[in-house]
């Protein structure tokens, strides 16, 4: 794929932000990381991204509340992926029940997450995961 796809990641931990910006970055993907979640939603509507990979756990707001405010002022073509260390299982169920355009876990090797990533920003609006 040679068009760039921009992604917000947004998550708790630094590091977490700082290893998924250095694995995809240089595989075609544009990362703009955000540690705190004051602020995300006016980020996401100026940044306009592909995709929004977005931490289910953080402390001061919960990712399906997070999710449900960036989604109402980002722009229609982002999709929004869950990305978390929890369960497979409940992570999915978390997405399908809050109309997630996704779910990743943080565990997936590199090759796994840079198809997903892709396959979220070539999916057509209000198709289902």
């Amino acid at each position: 794929m040679s068009e760039t796809i921009k992604v917000v990641v947004i998550d708790d931990d630094p590091l977490q932000l700082e290893l998924v910006s250095r694995l995809i970055g240089p595989l075609g993907f544009e990362v703009i990381t955000i540690e705190s979640p004051i602020g995300a939603t006016n980020i996401v509507r100026r940044a306009a991204p592909d995709v929004v990979l977005l931490d289910v756990n953080i402390p001061t707001l919960p990712g399906e509340q997070l999710m449900e405010l960036m989604r109402n002022h980002a722009p229609k073509h982002t999709k929004f992926a869950f990305y978390s260390s929890a369960d497979e299982l409940e992570l999915r169920r978390l997405a399908m029940a809050v109309g997630a355009d996704g779910w990743i876990q943080k565990t997936v090797p590199v090759d796994e997450l840079v198809r997903k990533l892709r396959e979220l920003a070539a999916r057509p609006v209000g198709a289902v995961a």
